[in-house]
């Protein structure tokens, strides 16, 4: 049909602006955030890049769904706007018609969104997670930088140096704070480069002093050095940490279901579920009168769809928590939601009103003449 064409491809330019402007967007966020953690040592620098695009790919879902929502609302009110409605309506057609040629645009993206949603989001937060504990178990020799305050992987060292060489091998003004076995110790050296024996590298200080007191008796032990080595390992990785929740794949979730486990595939099933239902309401909330404001009908999409997903995360903290079942709150969330919705479009297309019921309930009480 001719006007299903070209809804559909008024929607296809819709969405296409809506998802660049907000993928622009999220994509700088995220690359600030991202910044923001390798200045912190939380995220290896040369891998900024790969995070922020695991980053991206799980933020997809929403960003999908808002831009889907958006097309639909903006292509619709225009329609209003233009008369183009009154067209439709015309030609015997009613507002719950239009479901389906916005259905048959927009079910590739809904399954688009379920596979980021129960597929990829698992997998980037997996392989973000995988980077950063990598780059936090690195040799404590890898954790200098000039400049800086650097922490060691077990926590009981702190190193500075003022400068280093090309080779990464050598450095200047060098100082160590060293707290284990009930002692500190704090070394300063003016030079020391790096000595590998073997498996095993050492710091060789050149030119330094020595300071050592212990935790539980008073004293302080002062030393000078021409030279001093100090064995510096790399970091020991032990037992592994727990993977993450959201790390998880969808199947693990379902296979371990755990209040927490259930929490997040709560979340992961409403993804999917609230693009669907954002359609219907779409479709309910896109009617406007050529005479208001254009941009009301908008607005008001928008704060749904904060309030949607607002809940979605308020559930998931619910039901990771134990204060509510994974079926109940999926029932009464998306289950209203779509209900909400399709009474919402029955009352447009059908326009009920209550001056419309009080109208029909006084023709009936009339006496017949």
């Amino acid at each position: 049909m001719l006007f299903h064409s070209s809804v559909r491809k008024e929607l296809a330019r819709s969405f296409g602006a809506s998802l660049v402007v907000l993928v622009t967007i999220v994509m700088t966020m995220t690359l600030i955030r991202t910044l923001s953690q390798a200045s912190r040592g939380a995220v290896n620098p040369q891998e900024v890049l790969m995070v922020m695009g695991y980053s991206v790919l799980g933020y997809l879902p929403p960003v999908l769904t808002l831009c889907l929502f958006i097309a639909i609302v903006g292509t619709l009110s225009r329609m209003y706007r233009d008369s183009e409605m009154v067209i439709w309506f015309a030609a015997g057609r009613g507002l719950s018609s239009l479901l389906s040629p916005l259905l048959h645009f927009a079910w590739p993206v809904l399954l688009v969104i379920a596979l980021l949603a129960l597929v990829v989001w698992p997998w980037a937060n997996q392989q973000t997670q995988d980077m950063k504990d990598r780059y936090g178990k690195r040799g404590d020799l890898e954790r200098v930088a000039p400049g800086q305050f650097q922490e060691s992987a077990s926590g009981n060292r702190v190193f500075f140096l003022d400068k280093d060489t090309p080779d990464n091998k050598s450095g200047k003004n060098i100082f160590i704070s060293t707290s284990e076995r009930g002692k500190e110790t704090v070394t300063s050296a003016r030079s020391g480069h790096i000595v590998t024996e073997g498996q095993d590298q050492f710091l060789l200080l050149h030119n330094g002093q020595r300071l050592e007191s212990s935790l539980t008796t008073p004293g302080l032990k002062i030393s000078e050095f021409e030279e001093f080595g100090n064995r510096v390992g790399g970091s020991d990785f032990g037992p592994e940490d727990k993977t993450p929740v959201k790390a998880l794949s969808t199947w693990a979730l379902i296979t371990d279901p755990s209040a927490p486990n259930r929490g997040e595939l709560a979340w992961r099933l409403g993804l999917a579920l609230a693009a669907l239902n954002f359609v219907v309401m779409a479709v309910a909330v896109s009617s406007v009168n050529p005479r208001a404001g254009r941009s009301g009908n908008l607005v008001f999409a928008l704060f749904a769809f904060v309030v949607y997903y607002n809940l979605l995360n308020l559930g998931q903290n619910w039901i990771s928590g134990g204060r509510t079942s994974l079926l109940g709150f999926m029932a009464a969330l998306h289950g209203g939601a779509l209900l909400a919705g399709l009474l919402w479009l029955a009352k447009q297309h059908n326009s009920w009103s209550v001056r419309s019921w009080r109208r029909k309930r006084a023709r009936r009480l009339e006496p017949a003449a």
